[in-house]
């Protein structure tokens, strides 16, 4: 199973990607990893993003599409992968297919974590208290998970008319959410 997971923070992305890796015997993929990895390696790109990441700025797309491609290029993606955070936008779901033409697979599956805003920020609000992030205000919150919303409409519209856009609602006990997912990609 190649599968891509997107969902607005607090919904319970990294909880399910760990099972959802689990339950289909792939390795879960985070971008946010692979740049901790290639940052703390000291690799070429590593390097070039730390340029970037040390002084606040975004990655460009052209250095976070050359770690995904390295990172698809191991020999433990071979029978699947589960993506998580990339791809941020169609230019880099266009990317992700030419990636993987290379690799002479397509995705499988792209599965939209759904969850209600005011949920999620009661979430995010009590995950800040429990680790003492206090920057993590209600409206910070509630910025993030409006500039998520405008970036990932793009990709999830682009995905779902390609009929690969899987929606499943997290809001629930974690192991319902689990189930309501495996049912929905063994349902495709």
């Amino acid at each position: 199973m190649r599968l891509v997971l997107v969902g607005p923070p607090g919904a319970g992305k990294g909880t399910q990607a760990a099972r959802l890796a689990e339950e289909f015997s792939i390795p879960a993929i985070s971008t946010g990893d692979i740049f901790r990895t290639n940052v703390k390696g000291e690799t070429p790109l590593g390097k070039k993003a730390q340029e970037y990441m040390s002084v606040g700025a975004l990655v460009p797309d052209e250095v976070t599409n050359a770690m995904v491609k390295d990172r698809l290029g191991h020999d433990d993606v071979a029978a699947g992968f589960l993506l998580d955070g990339y791809p941020r936008n169609p230019e880099q779901a266009v990317e992700l297919d030419a990636m993987l033409a290379e690799l002479g697979v397509e995705l499988d599956t792209v599965l939209e974590i759904t969850a209600d805003t005011d949920e999620v920020t009661r979430r995010l609000l009590n995950r800040a208290r429990l680790e003492g992030r206090v920057d993590d205000t209600e409206d910070v919150i509630r910025t993030r998970l409006e500039i998520y919303a405008e970036s990932t409409a793009p990709v999830t519209a682009f995905y779902d008319s390609r009929g690969v856009l899987v929606r499943v609602d997290g809001i629930g006990d974690v192991d319902d959410v689990t189930k309501r997912i495996v049912a929905a990609l063994d349902a495709r």
